[in-house]
């Protein structure tokens, strides 16, 4: 690719966006003026799918393009392989610079994994050992826990606010200094937020617009009872029946309030381009590590292989090239921003991935010949969760459930709430036993189980030696104490 059409690459990665809540797909509530406005310029991927429902190995595998069994990462407690290539090596090779602000949630002691530089920590350490401090008006430690009671939700302030405030600064900064310094060299700049995670908790301001507005989801009659036996283990183990609706109500306030946050950090780093006059030669892509259910199915937060939890929102908008104003329906994944993103910036390929190059549809041209139409997803949660697999190919999704005999078949064109299991369906016999195949091919549950605790184990003991240390973590987010750290 020639040089002069190699764009400056900001890529921005939420945590935990359900792709519905979004004005542009559709939510009648939520105000995302600044997401809306990118993708009327350029493209909304409708149906994206992340590499896992999980924070670690989604992430792992949008930096690598490949699966979680390929890259070996199932659960938070697994460690991405430092000689595995990253989107980041191929354009470092490339001449590109490649900046990370805020989140990755990398594991281990490697905390680059390509990147050249990093102008803002993480708001966790290398390991789950480290102190945890007060941030707010709650615990760290409660922060990304809170169950499905949802006892931490509502109007308030947290740490994962004033992060957010401090990673997108740090963003705004790097952008303004790098137009300062009128350098021709390219640059991926990935900014990553932590909201929408839990807590449920927004600003006053916020909390307010939303709580008497938000729409609860409908659960029919019944719909625990036909779920799979997979799924009702989670329901159980984390109690969603204990959320009541005043709970639900103030929780997905919260949820809409952290959204807009999150619009508006996208907002000043647009803004930041624009003003800076590197919007043109700069393509943005929006997107979030995984879902949550938000109640819907009567579930909460993510590591489910529902819509909802493994669909994530992308957005992508470079008025030089990439179409404007296009919705694109055909399924994709996170697996294929890697060779995407090495492709615009004319790195090398990277040897192992399994994604596919998204530059044809992000400029209106649709899938070229030869496209593979699935798209893949694994789920492994430690607390009893089994392993599980899933496939999308048009309008039917696929989940193998470690263990179990029958799969679980839903034709989202008939039913998006996948409320109906086709299973058992004689008319759906043969697409069920053809997708059966093919997401049991290369993969094992049994071998994943075994893979995650040999993972866990090693885990426990460096959590222990961290926790006895505290090892210097000069990648971890440092907030000034005191209220004035916190957004109002």
């Amino acid at each position: 690719m020639p040089e002069q059409v190699r764009p400056n690459l900001v890529v921005v990665m939420s945590d935990q966006h359900n792709p519905r809540v979004l004005g542009c797909a559709g939510d009648p509530v939520i105000r995302t003026p600044h997401l809306d406005r990118l993708a009327a310029q350029g493209v909304r991927f409708a149906q994206t799918y992340a590499g896992s429902p999980l924070c670690v190995p989604s992430r792992a595998t949008f930096l690598t393009g490949q699966s979680c069994s390929a890259v070996q990462v199932w659960s938070n407690s697994c460690t991405l392989a430092s000689d595995i290539p990253t989107f980041m090596h191929a354009l470092a090779i490339a001449g590109y610079d490649t900046v990370l602000s805020g989140r990755m949630h990398f594991k281990g002691p490697d905390q680059r994994h390509g990147f050249t530089e990093r102008v803002m920590g993480d708001v966790s350490g290398p390991t789950d050992g480290h102190p945890h401090r007060t941030l707010g008006d709650i615990p760290y430690s409660s922060q990304g826990q809170s169950r499905s009671s949802l006892e931490h939700v509502g109007p308030g302030r947290t740490g994962f606010q004033a992060y957010d405030r401090d990673v997108t600064a740090a963003a705004v900064r790097f952008v303004r200094d790098r137009a300062a310094q009128g350098s021709d060299r390219p640059f991926c700049l990935v900014v990553g937020l932590v909201l929408p995670h839990a807590p449920y908790i927004a600003p006053r301001p916020l909390y307010d617009e939303y709580v008497g507005r938000v729409i609860l989801p409908s659960v029919p009659a019944g719909t625990r009872a036909a779920q799979h036996p997979a799924v009702r283990m989670w329901h159980q183990d984390k109690g969603f029946d204990e959320a009541t609706p005043v709970q639900q109500r103030a929780a997905r306030a919260g949820y809409y309030g952290m959204v807009t946050m999150v619009d508006e950090a996208v907002g000043q780093l647009v803004a930041a381009l624009d003003e800076t006059g590197l919007r043109e030669r700069t393509a943005i892509f929006y997107t979030s590590d995984h879902g949550d259910m938000l109640g819907e199915l009567g579930l909460w937060h993510k590591s489910t292989l529902y819509e909802g939890s493994v669909g994530v929102p992308l957005i992508a908008s470079w008025p030089e090239r990439f179409a404007s104003g296009t919705t694109v329906h055909d399924p994709v994944s996170l697996i294929d921003l890697a060779p995407t993103f090495a492709a615009l910036g004319g790195g090398p390929a990277l040897p192992h991935t399994t994604g596919r190059i998204l530059t044809p549809l992000l400029e209106g041209d649709g899938p070229p010949a030869g496209w593979q139409p699935e798209v893949y997803a694994e789920s492994m949660h430690v607390s009893g969760f089994p392993p599980s697999r899933m496939i999308r190919r048009g309008p039917w999704k696929l989940v193998r459930y470690h263990g179990y005999a029958a799969p679980v078949l839903f034709n989202l064109d008939d039913d998006l709430q996948e409320l109906h299991d086709r299973a058992a369906d004689p008319s759906c016999a043969a697409v069920r036993d053809e997708l059966d195949a093919m997401v049991r091919s290369g993969w094992s549950g049994a071998a994943v189980e075994r893979a995650v605790a040999r993972h866990q184990a090693d885990r426990n003991v460096l959590d222990a030696w961290a926790a006895a240390l505290h090892p210097a973590a000069p990648d971890l987010w440092q907030s000034p104490p005191g209220s004035n750290s916190f957004p109002e």
